[in-house]
């Protein structure tokens, strides 16, 4: 049986409205509206008009859509389905967003932070199928990270589990979550930038150039750029990526040992730079993790890859139709 769902989906710079349908096992997107991320009062009112516009389109009346999910990032409040001030929104306090959708239309509604958002997508359509335990990370600009405990998403609490970006894997480093060493400190695009910077200061302050970087264009270096390198098979680049590499199996096998998954799923710049990373991150896992443990997880890339986060915000619908 088909069952319409929408999804929104809430970033720091760009919003969408997706419309999909639920096939049994199968979730399949239909359409999309995508919008920028302004002020409260404009964003809210562009997600309205958003699913007014879709729902016109598709002529679709609110009793024929069965749920409606939001993927945030966070901090947020699933349970009460309330926005709390995240820090790519400014302005956004405290705000309502599920009551705000189920009054307006009278559909049952959801909200999870976007890393369970992605973990929801990726354990249903994604490649942690047929897992009842299961990791997502999404190693992008941050390192978020959503949990499938026993066939369930495990939020903890008070919706902070599963922030692995703030584990502290060495006393230095580059810095994420406010922490120096911290996991999300080496396994992030920020995180890559700053070991490349790191390391680009020693070779200038040697009087060692560097081809692809010239000591003005220090501050403008990316992870994307330093992965191109690395492709090209340039030394420093893939000691970069190494570094990144070695970290992340440091920090999955502290996962591993705890959580004893069957599936840990990379998404972003893992995803995209798999065979810059994989080998020297198998190896320290072989090294670092429980071998009983380690044997049974597989470690996978994002199946969704550049569609994931119109698959999470409708997976959070889907997972409210789940509940019943």
């Amino acid at each position: 049986m088909k069952e319409n769902i929408l999804g929104i989906d809430v970033g720091g710079t760009k919003c969408a409205v997706i419309y999909g349908n639920r096939d049994g096992s199968d979730l399949h997107i239909l359409d999309k509206n995508k919008f920028p991320t302004t002020s409260l009062e404009d964003t809210i009112h562009n997600i309205v008009a958003s699913i007014d516009n879709i729902m016109r389109k598709h002529t679709l009346s609110k009793d024929q859509i069965a749920a409606v999910g939001i993927s945030c990032g966070g901090p947020l409040d699933s349970n009460e389905g309330v926005i709390m001030s995240p820090p790519n929104l400014q302005g956004w306090d405290n705000v309502p967003i599920v009551k705000i959708i189920e009054d307006k239309y009278g559909i049952k509604t959801g909200l999870q932070n976007d890393a369970n958002a992605c973990a929801l997508a990726e354990w249903k359509y994604g490649s942690g199928r047929g897992v009842r335990n299961m990791v997502f990370m999404t190693f992008g600009t941050g390192l978020g990270a959503g949990l499938i405990l026993d066939g369930k998403l495990y939020t903890g609490a008070n919706d902070n589990a599963g922030e692995l970006g703030h584990i502290r894997l060495s006393d230095h480093g580059p810095v994420g979550y406010g922490k120096s060493g911290s996991f999300e400190g080496f396994c992030s695009g920020g995180g890559i930038t700053q070991i490349a910077k790191m390391l680009l200061l020693e070779k200038m302050q040697m009087g060692i150039s560097v081809a692809w970087c010239k000591p003005e264009e220090m501050e403008l270096i990316t992870a994307q750029k330093v992965a191109e390198e690395a492709v090209k098979g340039d030394e420093l680049a893939l000691r970069i990526f190494d570094i990144s590499a070695e970290a992340l199996g440091k920090g999955l096998s502290v996962v591993i040992d705890i959580l004893n998954p069957e599936a840990i799923v990379i998404g972003g710049i893992y995803t995209r730079c798999q065979e810059l990373m994989e080998g020297r991150m198998l190896e320290i896992i072989r090294k670092e993790a429980l071998p009983n443990s380690r044997q049974v997880c597989k470690v996978l890339t994002s199946r969704l890859g550049e569609q994931i986060g119109d698959y999470a915000a409708l997976s959070v619908a889907a997972n409210l139709l789940n509940r019943g």
